[in-house]
């Protein structure tokens, strides 16, 4: 295809009355066209997949006509994958061949793709070079948008990508390097908003990203382990690192096993492969867990709003290196709960953060407001722990943990707290100073013989 023409897929016989089989047509517009392939307003039924080879079309540019057009794949597969043949990285010189004259930058605009058939999936990119995916509409296929094998510098913007029965964003066993996905809007797959199976990913951007409801609820069938948000680097390979997940609403209704954002990694913690991860500016409320981290390392979490769960807003397990910084953690459904649970993790600071519980009789589920379990090196410095129950803060069996400078307190008329801070089971190292304890406990402080906790300058007078 030349540049600086338009090929009307009409014009190769397609009809596009919603009735008529249109893939020969479309395939013939992409083996024979020159320049942009244009789908004018009409339905476009497909039963196979149109396969786009970038090595021999040359540059690539299909158009839905300002999204009037819609194609319905009512057969097997992607409506459209994009194949291209790089093999390199990022760099200039990794790429050969035709690569950056010929195969650069392939872009889907302004098209709208439903899926007819169970096994539709929308778009799929194969070893693709600086892809752009921008004001499309994915919706009742499997895979919305599906990403495997090789990709390098991607674009997915101001797209729809709703209702599909698989995940919405498909990240699958691919090794993909520069991807951002800005300004959608990526709701109601039953299988996760962006899912990450298996891959090499670096250089991921989400942001200013409408992701929600991103579970089995609106396809009323079983329940299955996913997350707006969900990162599974358990397999062998696999590792994302240098991610920023900013400025997102992340939201939905709770489903077992479900989350808002699950990073989830099963080694020992001797190699965390989840790394270098920033998640900040978000809202991100009511699932079962709203933030679900195991196995990783350096992560920070900064400046969220993160609210209701049926089980905890923050749960770290066997996790090292993560700064919780400046988040609120509250209640907003008083169907749901709140609270921050760090297991078997060493080296976490929680700064500067509200944990509040705005129902009147607690947690049904007896937890704390915050729990530290099997842990050591953990600052706590600056935080609000509001109206816990039984506790604001309890430490099980942790070591050189510090509490400074916090304010743990009952609000309540009827206070229900029994205690501001407990320490329990064996440790050593433990230090509570300088804070603010509720003053109507007679024993704002309950420790354990064994656990080697310090006290000293705390305010608590009745």
């Amino acid at each position: 295809m030349g540049a600086n023409q338009m090929s009307n897929v009409k014009d190769f016989g397609a009809v596009g009355d919603g009735n008529t089989d249109d893939t020969a047509a479309v395939r013939h517009a992409v083996s024979e066209g020159d320049g942009t392939l244009l789908f004018p307003a009409g339905t476009y039924r497909l039963t196979e997949t149109i396969d786009v080879a970038l090595e021999a079309c040359g540059p690539v540019a299909i158009d839905g006509a300002g999204g009037t057009a819609r194609v319905l794949m009512t057969g097997p597969g992607p409506a459209l994958r994009l194949v291209g043949t790089h093999s390199g990285t990022g760099s200039p010189a990794s790429i050969r061949g035709n690569v950056l004259t010929e195969q650069r930058m392939p872009t889907v605009s302004k098209l709208v793709i439903e899926g007819a058939h169970p096994e539709a999936d929308g778009i799929a990119l194969v070893k693709t070079m600086q892809t752009v995916i921008e004001s499309v509409l994915v919706y009742r296929c499997r895979v919305g948008i599906h990403l495997s094998e090789r990709n390098r510098n991607v674009l997915i913007r101001h797209c729809h990508v709703y209702f599909n029965t698989g995940p919405g964003i498909f990240l699958d066993r691919v090794n993909l390097h520069q991807i951002n996905i800005t300004g959608c809007h990526i709701s109601y797959n039953r299988l996760g908003g962006i899912r990450v199976e298996g891959a090499e990913i670096r250089n991921l951007q989400i942001t200013g990203n409408d992701i929600e409801y991103n579970n089995h609820a609106q396809h009323h069938t079983k329940p299955e382990p996913t997350a707006e948000i969900y990162v599974d680097t358990s397999m062998p390979g696999a590792s994302v690192n240098e991610i920023t997940v900013a400025s997102n609403t992340i939201q939905a209704t709770a489903s077992r096993n479900g989350c808002n954002i699950r990073i989830l990694d099963t080694n020992d913690g001797a190699d965390l492969k989840p790394r270098l991860w920033a998640i900040s500016g978000n809202i991100i409320g009511s699932q079962e867990n709203n933030v679900h981290l195991t196995g990783c390392h350096a992560v920070a979490i900064s400046g969220n709003c993160i609210y209701s769960c049926s089980h905890r807003n923050l749960l770290v397990e066997n996790s090292h290196h993560i700064n919780i910084t400046g988040n609120v953690f509250r209640r907003h459904n008083p169907e749901y709960g709140t609270g921050v649970r760090l297991d078997g993790c060493h080296d976490i600071v929680l700064s500067g953060c509200t944990i509040h519980d705005e129902h009147p009789d607690g947690q049904s589920s007896g937890a704390s407001l915050l729990e530290i379990v099997s842990c050591r090196r953990i600052n706590i410095c600056g935080c609000q722990l509001l109206d816990g129950v039984p506790h604001g803060l309890h430490s099980a069996d942790c070591s050189d943990v510090t509490v400074t400078g916090c304010t743990v307190h009952d609000t309540r008329p009827d206070r229900k707290s029994s205690h501001a801070i407990r320490f329990a089971g064996a440790g050593s190292g433990n230090l509570v100073a300088v804070n603010s304890l509720d003053p109507r406990m007679q024993e704002p402080i309950l420790s354990d013989a064994g656990s080697g906790l310090r006290i000293e300058g705390n305010v608590h007078a009745r």
